[in-house]
């Protein structure tokens, strides 16, 4: 069965920093495509960035790009978001998901939810 299990999300002032962590299991990790994807109060979803480690590529959205980091520990099956200079339209609940190789996603985490407000 897969599983992903997000965490890290909290209150945060504008111009700070949270790191999202997500961990998988049930599936071969280090050979699978990644995203994180959220959704803001009341809005519909957004896909944030990817990652296909084992190509070593990524991928951001205009809205994150220089400001988020994706990363994956594939010893730990762990998916990172690391998130700096943050904005109030950051916030959001974040989830982590996982690609079915065509390109779609198939399984999805809880999410957390990140606040950034002063």
């Amino acid at each position: 069965e897969v599983q992903l299990v997000e965490s890290g999300g909290g209150l945060v002032q504008p111009g700070g920093s949270l790191r999202l962590s997500c961990v998988a299991s049930g599936f071969t990790f280090s050979s699978s495509g990644m995203s994180w994807v959220r959704q803001a109060p009341g809005k519909g979803l957004e896909w944030v960035s990817s990652i296909y480690s084992h190509i070593s590529n990524s991928y951001y959205a205009d809205s994150v790009k220089d400001r988020f980091t994706i990363s994956t520990d594939n010893a730990k099956s762990t998916l990172f978001l690391q998130m700096n200079s943050l904005k109030s339209e950051d916030t959001a609940v974040y989830y982590c998901a996982k690609e079915n190789g065509y390109g779609a996603l198939d399984a999805w985490g809880q999410g957390t939810l990140v606040t950034v407000s002063s």
